[in-house]
């Protein structure tokens, strides 16, 4: 599972999933910028047991796609290049809001925030990484970050799951418009995950246990084990894969 020599960019690095991830990318060789947008803190001590020569932390909003042509410039600016783009960060308003009610300042955030940010970090990665491939550059890998709710919906979160859908969508796109360049796009669409994000619904004892119940393993999963199949799309292990939804959910049900 060795990236020695690649880069990679991880966007939400600096806690949850993304810092995982940050932690897991470097265990394996690679060299790693990661965003934070407050958690200023959180990603210094990041840094810090990562090894700063060889991880850096760039503080960088994302809600529209300058800000992610503008994190990847950063990132390129750091390390000189980029092998890996893993977009994992977003937001999930926890409180439910019917479709009747929700209002456009929440429907434009996060869109801006899931999937505005995502064009404009997949564009400049695309393009840095066909950059790079004209100097005899091996592939370049794309990984983006969804969720159940992309494909099955979710019910008073509508923007959210719009954004996920989404994803899967650009994925497949993607996969399609760029394999033949060898630059691999896959996703990893994770179920119920204890991160900060969900933790108001998981720490709702009515709320959870409906989540329980959903879930055939009867537990959410940790970070770390979405950050593990998020490394695995980036090795030569998954060499044939491009194109493909990854779903990582405790066996929960997708459809229906």
């Amino acid at each position: 599972m060795s990236l020695d020599g690649k880069v990679a960019l991880i966007t939400g690095g600096s806690r949850g999933i993304g810092a995982e991830c940050v932690r897991l990318f470097r265990e394996a060789g690679a060299r790693v910028a990661f965003n934070y947008r407050s958690a200023r803190e959180q990603a210094e001590a990041l840094v810090a047991e990562c090894g700063g020569e060889n991880c850096v932390a760039v503080g960088q909003e994302l809600s529209s796609s300058e800000d992610g042509r503008m994190l990847v410039t950063k990132a390129v600016e750091a390390f000189g290049r980029l092998d890996c783009l893993i977009v994992n960060h977003g937001i999930w308003p926890s409180e439910d809001v019917p479709i009747a009610s929700m209002s456009d300042a929440q429907w434009r955030q996060t869109l801006g925030v899931n999937l505005d940010s995502v064009f404009g970090l997949v564009q400049a990665a695309v393009a840095q990484m066909q950059k790079q491939a004209k100097t005899g550059s091996p592939m370049g890998n794309i990984v983006l970050v969804s969720s159940t709710a992309g494909q099955r919906g979710e019910a008073f979160h509508a923007d959210y799951a719009v954004t996920k859908g989404a994803v899967i969508s650009l994925t497949k796109s993607l996969s399609t418009e760029l394999a033949g360049e060898g630059i691999y796009v896959n996703c990893v669409a994770p179920g119920w995950v204890a991160t900060e994000m969900s933790a108001p619904a998981l720490n709702d004892p009515v709320t959870s246990r409906k989540i329980f119940s959903t879930i055939p393993l009867g537990r959410v999963a940790s970070p770390r084990e979405i950050a593990g199949p998020i490394l695995f799309l980036c090795t030569p292990f998954a060499g044939f894969m491009s194109g493909e939804i990854v779903n990582v959910n405790g066996g929960a049900v997708l459809v229906g």
